[in-house]
Order: C-alpha cells, then structure tokens, then sequence
C-alpha cells in the first residue's frame, strides 16, 4: 500500500529515507497506529494522554559530538480525542537549550501521519509539523518503548515562548543534530512546555 498525500508529503519533508523509493515506506493501518499509540503513552489513550521525554546531554557525551548544538532537550507528546469527530489527535511540544546560546527554545505542533519504514524492520514513525511550512520532527520508539528517537532536518522554533516573528528562528539539522534520543520520564520533567492551567493541572495528574 502506498503512502496518503498527507503521510508521504510528512515524512518527505522531515527525512530522507522518505524520498527514496516508495516500496520502503507505507502508511500504517489503523491497527499498527493504534499499537504505536499504546506504546507511545505507555498503554491505550484515553479521552487525554501525555508522554514525556527529556535527555541532558554530559561532557562527556558533547566532547564525542563537538558539532551537537543542542546541550538538552524535552519532548512532550499529548494526545486528546476530539469531541465532534470521536478522533484521537496527537500534538507535540519540544523545547531545548542550545550548547553555546543563552535561553530557552520551544516548538510545537500537530502529529498527523504515522507511516511504517520497511527498509528499518518495520519501524512505525509518526510525522509532526508546525504550521505555515515550519518543518517538523519524526518520532520513533525504541524496541523497549523507554526512549524516544527524534529525526528533523529543520524545525521552526522560538525563544522564551514568544510567538512572534522577531523571535521565530530554526533547528536545522547538523552533522550532530539529526537524530535525539531522549529517554521517558515522569511527566512533571515536561511541566515547563505547558503554558494553560488546566492542561498543566492534567499534565501533573497523569
């Protein structure tokens, strides 16, 4: 089965294994979807699920990757069924601390596409975007679902939480910073994503 136009048009923008021959990658079925999800949120969704995960990146580990720009990241995957359409939606948050910068830098966005990378034994892949061509980020599991594996080649970003375009800038992938892995941690590691009280107060209650 070949890709939607949703799913390939995700994954060419986000990687480049994508954009090789169309026999190595195909779109989920709503059952591997569904058993992604299970792993992604630690068992099956509810009406609201959340699923974080954080790496601090040591000296030891930045003096191995002297091109690593980013020195941390946190990633927070949420997950909300939709009241009208009965659809569960998954969005992302992803902030991070760059090596040599001052500051905090965040992005967020939505997670449409789940697509299946046959060239890489099978692995499920869920595409998240930002808006207005803000490129995204690629979201794997490893096989004991306790980290996350993070893929971009470039994501629009801001400082401080500011929206704006004097502080809209991009993560673009370097020789060091195509692939994160960041482990899974209570989800309290991932409070400083959140801005809505009523999301925050869910976020610490999960």
């Amino acid at each position: 089965m070949k890709l939607s136009i949703f799913a390939a048009l995700t994954l060419a923008a986000l990687t480049s294994v994508a954009h090789a021959d169309e026999d190595k990658v195909r779109e989920t079925t709503k059952a591997e979807a569904d058993a992604f999800n299970a792993r992604l949120y630690a068992g099956a969704p509810a009406d609201k699920a959340y699923a974080c995960f954080v790496r601090r990146y040591d000296a030891e580990h930045l003096a191995r990757h002297p091109k690593q720009k980013v020195a941390s990241m946190k990633l927070l995957i949420s997950a909300e069924t939709d009241k009208e359409d009965k659809q569960l939606h998954n969005s992302f948050r992803l902030g991070f601390r760059y090596r040599h910068r001052s500051g905090d830098f965040d992005s967020s966005g939505s997670c449409g596409s789940h697509a299946v990378l046959l060239s890489q034994g099978d692995e499920v892949r869920m595409g998240c975007g930002v808006d207005c061509e803000g490129g995204g980020i690629e979201v794997a599991l490893s096989k004991d679902n306790k980290s996350a594996i993070i893929r971009l080649e470039q994501v629009r970003v801001w400082q401080n939480n500011k929206p704006d375009d004097e502080a809209e800038q991009s993560l673009v992938a370097g020789a060091d910073d195509k692939i994160f892995r960041l482990n899974r941690t209570d989800n309290s590691e991932c409070a400083s994503l959140v801005t809505d009280r009523k999301e925050l107060a869910a976020l610490r209650h999960k």
